[in-house]
């Protein structure tokens, strides 16, 4: 019964107030039992039996010392004393292992006790040796993790024994230290690692009370065994100190994603101090991070995805780039972060969703890129952009294995490749892929309608499915695809109608649901890009057509959102609308809405007075531009109207499904020139306002890109008024043009070119340090400052326009082509081009490929320009060779997409003779002058000796001028074997043409390299050869060629001489090894192709070219070589085909010796000696016709034993023989010659070879053989032989021989005539 008190209630006891607490005999008990069992015992004034306060004190168990290791003779047992007797001390020691707390009663302390001072009798009545004998027997039989649990137990044991009986050690305790030391020494593993744990672990030991800062009592619960090793986190923090070594040190990141210097001495208030390792160091380790992600606590793994998400993000940024080694991205997907995302996306808790989100958004999406993308829309060209698709190498090798397989067959084979690959796998070359495998699309979904998160969030997602949309057109699919995905966009983001209060200033919008979001607008018109089946199906399955009319018809200022949003959800309108009028749909909206595009062009002139005091001044700039884009694309449509009409009118019954025409006419879009026109003449004259110019060069650059679009569509009109045509035209030249082209402000912008190029500045477009393959981004290492491409100071989109809008005009009216002879004479324009043509371009990336495309746009129009000027202009010769060359090195270049720009330069600049004036101005003359001066090793091949008899011997200036007056046939043969690209010509012409009834896509073809590959002059051997291997793998022998084959190569060859003679550079990119086995093609066409005629007189004059020093010295054929899978493979069918169909021909033996100079590898010249030993029979090339000399086979000697005893083999058994092959015999004797008297240290097998050769030559029969092999001095292909002799031994070969042969040569051998 409670006692009665005086309170109103009873007081009540802390627990800290019970002293002791009762044991229980039997069954459990709660804390709270316990200690009002306590309570009444202690007011009973019961004392507490002393076999309980016996059992809570932990002594030292004897048998748990009894298994340590003895380790030496010096050691000593436990628990004994210095004088080896055991210590008396033991016996008062209570047990520690066996408790007889199982027994559940009383008298089981009593039965433990028994069985311990059992235990201590029989240690007392055992020898020292006894106890270590049973000591080692023990450590033998045990499991050693049980041995390692009571070397543990009892060191914790004897601290806490220490610390409960302060005082002096006992005896003992020094010994039983040895015996711990040997334990370490002795125990399981013994590796460094365990020995640096259990270090550790003793250190964390040696804790004592004093060293916390809470003194644990007790009282308190569970501390009876105070475990001063597991508080030791309590414990004040050590200054942290930046370790001196060579190792680099864990990065650690505070909460915002910042890398902490690893001597940064942080308070623990910032929260940036763990228990984890290196506790003393702020911050968080990416594997930490890691492990909160999977935390239990909602609070830890949201703090840990944002920490990520802003490492990721400063990572992005090359912020690390400077401070850590190696790629922090890379890092983490290799890691698994990637799907660590994907499953934080599941999480049911609206943080976490949030932060995976927005981890997510800053992996994949680079809001500059996005920028840049919207930047370049209004651009020339600059809808279509290259899709966002990794260019794996892991792809290309298995794509590469299926060239056989044919378009259809691909297709579903890759698709099913990519379905059966796990979804890591994917990942890893693709993330975006990897992420459409996993259910993204649909989770997403999930969050967006039934989630329905905060706006930030709704935006990042947005955001990423935006990215996910510029993938490729199969991800603009599988977005369609997805269920209710598109529907809850358009429904929840473009509602027609909205709370007005969202605008009102100061409000707080808590949702983005049910309020239009340009964004979301973004995102469908990105979709749209995927191609006009997509638009198709969102203009009409999603009544965006509704939409449209809604966000355009009314101003910003009177939509109810913010002015910034209202402005950028109307430009995402016009754009979205540009994107489906350049398919030739939605244009039924232009004629309900054109009073309202009217009203928009007629306030375009008050942004100018605007420039200054708007702050929205640069979003209604893009809006204006995204205006003029989409009347320029509605004009293209309309240019079609006419033709598609006729052919609709034209057609019968069975010419199938016609194209309907547009529902706008030519009559309807004709009206806004003017508009736009005047607005142009407005905007130029601000050119001489930097400030103002530079604002408005956007918007003016899209009125020159609409009025060179519609003065193309228009001189195709049927109701054209040629006359009104002509005359517009040259109004517009001469009070526009002319008058711009004259400003001082256009010398600076052509002086622009070249500091702003991609192709001068390679450095500029190179990858960001942490771009990774497998996700795409166009940023490059420091941004896009001012001066680039891309940057607010570039030129380029403003003069491409110009150039586009003078070429239209020209084209039009052909007499204006004089009045622009400027512009070829700008100095910063030559200078541009000088530089560009022969500097390497920047390696293919995608941030080079978008820019790069841009660039080779002005190149072109530059071209297409100076081509109408080269037949017209007298003056324009100065610029002929430079043109040429720019053009050479563009054909090099164009990426997918721009066939139709190749195509227009193979047609009417390549192959123009005007733009080679060196055939008609001495050019052929000059290159015979040359070979005079420069007779020798380059002119033997021209010499008539070599040229098969019946052949006439021209010069190489008569094939020069033969190869000039062919150009046009030489053109011909180029563009009819193009004819595999023609697919993709026909889809380029169709949007450089404009013809938007026909446009599939806006999405370009991927980039995995130029359109032609640098060797493409070769391509017509090349592809012949290819044929001819084909047809010979699948059974068929051709023994004879059609004549239209000789003469394809024939043309190819006139091409290749013609460049290498005039247009050397531009082949500069190509190595001499690839030319020589570009050459060797010619060899391996067929049997006898190359000795037709033209075939070899102009393979000669190439191998003549190829032949000279500068050329030799550049040869490598141990590099790779593009197109052959090794040179050794295409030079084993070499010999091949020369066993089989040479006939001993002195110009096909020039190209069998060729790759059998010294430094090249020794494989080539053992494929010869050894199993096409037989070619040595026919390989008769004159010494005095070869063009290599022969010091480059004869030097360095001969290092390779198993071919220098071929070549004394085929020697001595006559199969290699001067009359037979001069050049090879003068090779091998020179190199045996070395051999056999060399004297350097060397191996005892090379040694005795050489020593066994030199005995063979003595005894040889052969007496001119003999000569040769001993006497030999120099090579002298002047000489008979082509090679020196020696009128008799140096004294140290007569002496080595007479050493070697054991008997006494003839020093004063006559020299016979070896004839």
């Amino acid at each position: 019964m409670p006692v009665p008190t005086g309170d109103p209630f009873p007081r009540a006891f802390h627990r800290s107030e019970i002293k002791n607490e009762v044991k229980v005999e039997s069954g459990r008990k709660s804390i709270f039992a316990q200690k009002i069992a306590a309570k009444r015992a202690a007011e009973e004034a019961v004392t507490a039996p002393p076999a309980v306060e016996t059992r809570r004190t932990h002594g030292r168990l004897a048998v748990s010392g009894a298994m340590c290791s003895p380790g030496s003779a010096e050691e000593e047992p436990l628990h004994s004393t210095k004088d080896g007797k055991p210590d008396d001390g033991v016996s008062t020691q209570q047990p520690h292992i066996i408790t007889g707390e199982g027994l559940g009663s009383l008298e089981s302390e009593r039965e433990a006790l028994a069985i311990h001072e059992e235990n201590l009798q029989k240690l007392h009545s055992m020898t020292q040796e006894e106890i270590l004998q049973e000591q080692r027997r023990l450590l033998v039989q045990l499991d050693p993790s049980l041995v390692a649990f009571l070397k543990s137990r009892h060191g914790v044991d004897e601290g806490q024994e220490r610390r409960e009986k302060p005082g002096p050690p006992e005896p003992g305790t020094e010994s039983q230290h040895g015996a711990k030391e040997t334990v370490k020494d002795f125990s399981v593993g013994g590796s460094g690692m365990e020995e640096s744990v259990r270090t550790e672990k003793d250190t964390r030991m040696e804790i004592t009370e004093v060293d916390l800062p809470i003194k644990p009592q007790k009282e308190w619960i569970h501390m009876n065994n105070v475990e001063f090793e597991k508080l030791e986190w309590i414990k004040d923090l050590p200054h942290p100190r930046q370790k001196r070594t060579k190792k680099g040190m864990q990065a650690r990141f505070s909460l915002k994603g910042e890398l902490i210097p690893p001597d940064a001495d942080l308070p623990t208030h910032l929260g940036l101090h763990h228990h984890g390792e290196e506790a003393e160091r702020a911050g968080y380790s990416l594997q930490e991070l890691f492990h909160l992600c999977r935390s239990q606590i909602i609070q830890q793994r949201t703090l840990a995805l944002q920490v990520l998400g802003h490492v990721v993000q400063k990572a992005k940024a090359g912020e690390f780039a400077s401070s850590l080694k190696g790629s922090v991205l890379r890092l983490l997907l290799d890691a698994g972060f990637l799907f660590l995302l994907r499953f934080s996306l599941d999480d049911t808790v609206d943080n976490v969703i949030a932060a995976s989100v927005r981890a997510l958004h800053a992996l994949l999406v680079s809001p500059e890129d996005e920028e840049y993308l919207d930047q370049t829309f209004s651009w020339y060209q600059g809808m279509a952009v290259f899709p966002f698709t990794p260019n794996s190498e892991e792809e290309e090798e298995e794509e590469e294995e299926e060239e056989e397989l044919t378009l259809m067959e691909k297709t579903p084979r890759k698709k099913s490749r990519d379905e059966n690959k796990p979804d890591p796998d994917v990942a890893r070359y693709d993330v975006i892929k990897g992420l459409l495998k996993t259910q993204f699309l649909h989770r997403l979904r999930y969050i967006l309608e039934v989630v329905r998160p905060v706006p930030a969030v709704v935006l990042d997602i947005l955001d990423i499915l935006t990215r996910v949309a510029r993938h490729s057109s199969e991800a603009c699919s599988q977005l369609l695809a997805c269920p209710r995905l598109i529907e809850t966009i358009v429904r929840e983001f473009l509602p027609i109608q909205w709370d007005p209060r969202v605008a009102e200033p100061g409000h707080l919008l808590t949702s983005l649901h049910g309020v239009a979001c340009a964004t979301a607008m973004k995102l469908i018109r990105v979709l749209a890009s995927g191609g006009r089946n997509a638009t198709a199906r969102l203009l009409n399955k999603f009544e965006l057509k509704s939409r449209l009319s809604r966000f355009i018809a009314e101003d910003p200022q009177d939509l109810p959102l913010c002015r910034e949003e209202a402005i950028r959800l109307s430009t995402e309108a016009f754009r979205l609308w540009a994107v489906a009028a350049g398919y030739g749909q939605s244009c039924d909206l232009y004629r309900d809405l054109y009073p309202v595009l009217v009203k928009i062009l007629q306030s375009l002139h008050h942004l100018l007075s605007d420039c200054q005091e708007n702050p929205t001044f640069p979003l209604s700039i893009q809006r204006a531009t995204a205006v003029v884009t989409l009347l320029t694309h509605v004009t293209q449509t309309a240019g079609c109207t006419a033709e598609l009409q006729a052919r609709l009118s034209s057609s019968g019954p069975g010419d199938g499904e016609q194209i309907p025409p547009p529902p706008v006419t030519w009559n309807q879009v004709s009206g806004l020139r003017p508009f736009l026109e005047t607005s142009l003449r407005r905007s130029v004259q601000e050119i001489s306002r930097l400030e103002t110019w530079q604002a408005l060069q956007p918007l003016t650059t899209t009125y020159i890109i609409y009025l060179g679009v519609y003065y193309s569509v228009c001189s195709q009109q049927p109701s054209l008024n040629p006359i009104d045509c002509l005359e517009e035209v040259e109004r517009l030249t001469s009070e526009v043009l002319l008058p711009l082209l004259s400003q001082p402000a256009m010398h600076s912008m052509w002086d622009l070119l070249r500091p702003c190029s991609a192709l001068c500045n390679p450095l500029s477009c190179s990858p960001a340090p942490e771009s990774l393959p497998s996700i795409v981004s166009l940023s490059c290492t420091g941004g896009k400052p001012l001066m680039s491409l891309a940057g607010s100071k570039s030129p380029f989109p403003f003069l491409t326009a110009l150039l586009f809008l003078i070429n239209n005009v020209t084209h039009i009216h052909k007499g204006l082509v004089s009045k622009y002879t400027s512009v070829l004479d700008f100095k910063g324009l030559k200078d541009y081009l000088l530089q560009s043509w022969p500097t390497r371009p920047p390696s293919i990336t995608p941030s080079s490929a978008w820019i790069l495309r841009h660039e080779y746009h002005l190149q072109y129009f530059v071209l297409a320009l100076a081509q109408k000027m080269a037949g017209t202009c007298p003056d324009y010769a100065q610029h002929a060779s430079l043109h040429h060359c720019v053009a050479m090195a563009l054909l090099s270049r164009l990426l997918p997409g721009s066939e139709h720009l190749a195509h227009e330069l193979l047609l009417g600049l390549a192959f123009n003779p005007e733009f080679i004036p060196e055939g008609k101005t001495g050019g052929p003359e000059a290159a015979d002058f040359s070979d005079i001066l420069h007779l020798g090793t380059s002119t033997k091949l021209a010499q008539p000796g070599l040229v098969a008899a019946g052949f006439p011997k021209p010069r190489r200036g008569v094939l020069l001028g033969e190869s000039y007056q062919h150009l046009p046939f030489i053109r011909a043969c180029y563009l009819s074997l193009f004819v595999h690209l023609e697919p993709a010509l026909a889809r380029s012409q169709v949007a450089y043409q404009r013809r938007t009834y026909l446009v599939q896509s806006l999405l370009l073809p991927e980039v995995k390299g130029p359109i032609l590959p640098s060797d493409w002059p070769f391509f017509p051997l090349i592809s012949l050869y290819n044929k001819v291997t084909g047809a010979e793998t699948r059974g068929a022998v051709l023994n004879s060629l059609p004549p239209d084959l000789v003469n394809t190569v024939t043309r190819n060859l006139q091409w290749v001489l013609l460049l290498e003679t005039w247009r050397a550079r531009v082949l500069q990119n190509i190595s001499a090894a690839a030319k020589l086995a570009r050459l060797m093609c010619v060899f391996l066409t067929g049997g006898d192709l190359f000795r037709e005629g033209p075939v070899y007189c102009y393979t000669a004059a190439l191998l003549a070219l190829y032949c000279q020093p500068k050329v030799l010295d550049s040869l490598e054929l141990d590099a790779p070589l593009p197109g052959l899978a090794s040179f050794h493979d295409l030079y084993i069918s070499v010999l091949e085909q020369f066993e089989g169909v040479s006939f001993g021909d002195p110009l096909f033996g020039v190209f069998v010796l060729l790759p059998l100079q010294r430094r090249f590898s020794v494989q080539l010249r053992l494929a010869v000696f050894g199993e096409h030993v037989s070619t040595l029979r026919a390989l008769g090339v004159p010494l005095k016709q070869f063009p290599v000399p022969l010091e480059r086979y004869t030097s360095p000697p001969e290092d390779n034993l198993n071919l220098l005893r071929q070549y004394f083999r085929t020697l001595v058994t006559g199969v290699l023989r001067h009359t037979w092959c001069p050049v090879l015999y003068a090779v091998a004797v020179a190199h045996v010659n070395s051999f056999i008297f060399s004297q350097d240290s060397t191996t005892q097998e090379a040694d005795t070879a050489r020593k066994s050769m030199l005995r063979k030559t003595w005894l040889l029969v052969d007496e001119v053989l003999k000569k040769h092999l001993l006497y030999y001095k120099v090579p002298n292909p002047e000489s008979p032989m082509g090679i020196d002799l020696y009128e008799q031994l140096p004294p140290i070969r007569l002496k080595y021989l007479q050493m070697v042969t054991k008997k006494e040569p003839k020093e004063n051998m006559q020299m016979s005539d070896p004839e």
